[in-house]
């Protein structure tokens, strides 16, 4: 009798597309991450014009309409600016949903119990945090940029739709919760950026480490000081 022999037929590889590669959307998190970074520490420096009073605060937030005038038209660069920051936020969720779903693809058998423990804060934090982060960032553009929702109303000056906004306690306590969440993500990302783009080793690691905790702490304080002065009574 013959034998017939059978041969397995190889797994398919998965396909993989330009954009589908883990690495380059790990770079893509890690650039716009720092785009974005870059441009809360500048925030955050024009917000202490508060404690200079209205006078200061008001012509700051004229200078930034201003920039590059009489060049260019007035609010030029700051579309520009605003431009590269919605790119940046577009591209850092897409990177971040989409290696989520490609690494819950990879691992269909969940992790044992004790990883989960240890893992669960990280990572569900930062999840979850992103969202109500991306929440709070169009509360706060209607609030403060556009004033639409702003107690004192879209015709009031910068400066009293900040006191308007933070003398109100819900509105202060959403923005701590945030700005904490803000934080989490920002110790999480300056690590994972370090690492994505080869900044970082075993003997760096505490380094880099004391790096993150350094910036996410620094902004996180920085942008808490004027709402809480405010709620406060100390800025009025």
């Amino acid at each position: 009798m013959a034998t017939v022999t059978t041969q397995q037929a190889p797994r398919k590889t998965p396909k993989t597309g330009r954009f589908s590669n883990s690495v380059v959307k790990k770079a893509v998190m890690a650039v716009s991450g720092i785009i974005m970074i870059l441009y809360l520490i500048a925030h955050m420096v024009g917000n202490l014009h508060a404690f200079q009073g209205a006078e200061e605060f008001n012509e700051y937030s004229h200078w930034i309409r201003t920039i590059g005038e009489p060049a260019v038209p007035e609010e030029t660069l700051l579309w520009i600016i605003r431009l590269v920051l919605v790119v940046s936020v577009v591209a850092h969720f897409w990177a971040a949903i989409s290696l989520w779903r490609q690494a819950r693809r990879a691992r269909p058998v969940a992790y044992v119990t004790k990883k989960r423990v240890q893992q669960s804060f990280a990572s569900r934090t930062v999840r979850w945090g992103g969202v109500i982060i991306a929440l709070f960032i169009i509360w706060h553009i209607l609030d403060l940029t556009f004033g639409a929702v702003n107690p004192a109303g879209s015709d009031a000056t910068p400066y009293d739709r900040l006191v308007a906004s933070f003398q109100n306690i819900p509105i202060t306590l959403f923005y701590v919760l945030a700005l904490v969440l803000l934080g989490l993500h920002l110790r999480h990302g300056v690590f994972a950026a370090t690492q994505t783009l080869g900044q970082t080793n075993k003997r760096r690691e505490r380094a880099v480490n004391g790096i993150a905790y350094a910036v996410s702490g620094v902004i996180t304080v920085g942008f808490l000081i004027v709402p809480l002065s405010i709620a406060f009574g100390l800025i009025d």
